[in-house]
């Protein structure tokens, strides 16, 4: 019985880790230290198999703001550490969702949102060091890192797959 209970797991653990890693995207210059999902739709799938959060980061190739954060977000062991507690999706150019819930104050780029386990954008979590007018905009690692914690705290209680 327990043999069979341990097979069962090992081969769970292992379509997992499969399923997640099909669905690998391109970095589009924030690092390829990350597992970046391939989609939006992707990242909300893998998202609800593994309760976790999603991190979505919109922006465009020519956004001037969007390039001077690639490396810094690129670069970040804090970032790169807490990553691993969300499903990491970034859209570029044409990939922006046309819905505008996903513009809840504007269209302005970058933007990152962050979407609870259950696939509902949290509004409550903003960059609180910027601008009320630009509350998704961040520009500065810490302040992303910051964001992230402040998710990871408010869903501790969902669990996590690792």
């Amino acid at each position: 019985m327990a043999a069979r209970n341990l097979t069962k797991a090992c081969i769970a653990l292992i379509f997992n880790k499969v399923h997640c890693s099909s669905n690998g995207g391109r970095d589009n210059g924030f690092g390829n230290n990350y597992v970046w999902a391939g989609s939006l739709e992707s990242g909300m799938q893998i998202a609800v198999n593994h309760k976790k959060p999603v991190m979505v980061i919109i922006h465009k190739s020519w956004c001037s703001a969007c390039k001077n954060l690639k490396p810094k977000f690129a670069n970040s062991s804090e970032i790169q550490s807490l990553s691993q507690h969300f499903v990491m999706v970034n859209l570029l150019d044409e990939e922006e969702p046309k819905n505008n819930k996903f513009a809840p104050d504007g269209t302005y780029i970058p933007r990152i949102l962050f979407i609870s386990p259950k696939g509902a954008i949290d509004h409550d979590i903003y960059n609180e060091e910027g601008s009320s007018q630009h509350k998704y905009f961040y520009s500065r690692p810490e302040q992303i890192a910051k964001a992230m914690r402040k998710v990871i705290d408010k869903y501790k209680n969902e669990q996590f797959d690792k």
